[in-house]
């Protein structure tokens, strides 16, 4: 049996300065690659600091790319409706030759709904132009003409269109994905259904996978990326301690967007957003119980919405590789 891939995923949410919070994923990154992860993600946001720290992905990937070697690097994600599709395709082809051939390039839909209006688009608007965007992207990595026959994307990326990842929460969306042959990015929790709260994540997530491997064409290896929140700590209650003021800040915004939030501490929180917290013996009997995970080819840990301080994020790294992974993948 193949083994999982091993990821660490980072939306640059420390508390520090913009130039602070690079140099700190810059070095979470590094550190995850000494400690044999095998590839790294960073998510991409705009406007909004406390949702994530990073508008420009690609640019920020190749400071990463220098400061790297082996580590695969990966965007979870870059939100696709609000790019130029051809500046994304000639970047990206830029960024695959300087990091010698270690890029992952996860696009989605979603959002800030408010983020969309400088880029002159609303929320309901942005499926659309996902699709047109990826068409684009895929056009120009095929080495087709571009406009005017003359027009080809320098330099040529024919090998990222390998290398694809669509997020989606719906089952839907896996089905698009599989048809294309692209990777398919689950999410770390979902908001339940109504009526149905104590669902958990992977019977949401389990139905989209049995689609996405369903509508697969033969031949085609799947590639499922599960992103997970961990925060791996020496003791159960230095976790529990270091995540409650996190996880109470997202119960509140939960709250205030109109989701049922049920309970009033960090034990009920963590459940809720199904966040994998405590001791790695804790932690590691959490993630068991998860099904999805031994359905995954890639799974990805995140310390978010837990945020601890960046020698914790560090601590965490070392402890999911030296007792969690060994058991996972």
């Amino acid at each position: 049996m193949t083994r999982k891939r091993l990821g660490f995923f980072t939306r640059l949410l420390d508390d520090a300065t913009p130039k602070e919070r690079y140099r700190l994923a810059t070095e979470q990154i590094r550190h995850a690659e000494r400690y044999g992860f095998d590839s790294a993600w960073i998510a991409q946001h705009h406007f909004h600091e406390q949702e994530g720290g990073l508008p420009s992905p690609l640019l920020f990937l190749a400071h990463v790319a220098a400061h790297t070697e082996s580590i695969r690097l990966g965007t979870a994600i870059i939100t696709l409706p609000m790019e130029n599709p051809l500046r994304v395709a000639e970047d990206a082809a830029v960024l695959d030759l300087l990091a010698n051939g270690r890029l992952e390039i996860g696009f989605g839909s979603g959002g800030t709904p408010t983020s969309f209006l400088p880029f002159g688009l609303t929320f309901e608007e942005r499926g659309a132009a996902f699709a047109d965007h990826l068409h684009v992207i895929q056009s120009a990595w095929r080495g087709d003409s571009l406009v005017h026959p003359d027009n080809h994307l320098y330099p040529p990326a024919p090998q990222l269109a390998q290398r694809i990842w669509i997020a989606t929460f719906s089952v839907e969306g896996a089905v698009r994905a599989a048809q294309a042959g692209h990777g398919l990015m689950l999410s770390r929790t979902q908001p339940r259904p109504a009526g149905q709260p104590d669902l958990t994540l992977d019977e949401i997530q389990n139905p989209i996978v049995d689609a996405y491997l369903d509508a697969l064409p033969a031949g085609i290896a799947p590639r499922i990326l599960a992103s997970r929140t961990a925060f791996v700590a020496d003791s159960d209650e230095y976790a529990l301690k270091v995540a409650t003021p996190g996880l109470t800040k997202q119960a509140q915004q939960h709250q205030r967007a109109g989701y049922t939030v049920t309970g009033d501490t960090v034990t009920d929180y963590r459940r809720q957003f199904d966040a994998h917290i405590g001791s790695p013996e804790t932690v590691l009997r959490s993630l068991k119980a998860d099904s999805i995970l031994t359905r995954a080819t890639d799974i990805s840990f995140q310390v978010h919405s837990v945020e601890p301080s960046h020698r914790g994020t560090l601590r965490s790294i070392e402890l999911i590789a030296e007792h969690i992974a060994p058991h996972i993948l």
